[in-house]
């Protein structure tokens, strides 16, 4: 059978995130605090600094490492911010939005009752990474997501 060229080459097993953090130690201690990260082990070089760590947060595994501008691995401090935003789901977002925020988060966006059935906020950590912290409030179908959708954008 012939491979669909549009396809990987291989079966990707998972995804995960890798985070340049200037002080990675420093963050990871703030991650256990503000998610109840897990740390599963990190490598640490005789400078000190975090070569690679491995930490995960409800099962999803997320990697860390202190930045190393000569490979090109600068935090969100380092170059202004960054594009990427988690996601964590929670069974109580008021609490863990709460807990992020007097721990040292910043809010960027309370929470709220979300249109696509979840109540979320957001919120960024003193390291630069952003944070949406949610609970599922109702099932919504993709397709009354997109009505509910097309009306907060005055579509319909």
């Amino acid at each position: 059978m012939a491979r669909d060229s549009s396809s990987p080459p291989a079966r990707i097993k998972s995804v995960a995130s890798y985070l340049a953090i200037k002080n990675a130690a420093e963050a990871m201690h703030f991650y256990k605090e503000a998610f109840g990260a897990v740390e599963d082990f990190r490598l640490t070089g005789a400078d000190g600094k975090i070569a690679h760590a491995e930490m995960s947060i409800g099962g999803s595994l997320f990697m860390v490492a202190d930045e190393f501008p000569d490979f090109g691995a600068l935090g969100p401090v380092s170059i202004g911010g960054s594009p990427v935003k988690f996601t964590i789901e929670t069974d109580d977002a008021e609490s863990l939005f709460t807990h992020a925020i007097k721990i040292g988060c910043t809010e960027l966006r309370g929470l709220e009752d979300q249109f696509y059935g979840f109540r979320g906020g957001m919120v960024t950590d003193p390291f630069g990474y952003s944070w949406f912290i949610q609970q599922k409030i109702e099932d919504v179908s993709p397709e009354e997501m997109q009505v509910r959708w097309s009306k907060i954008q005055g579509d319909s």
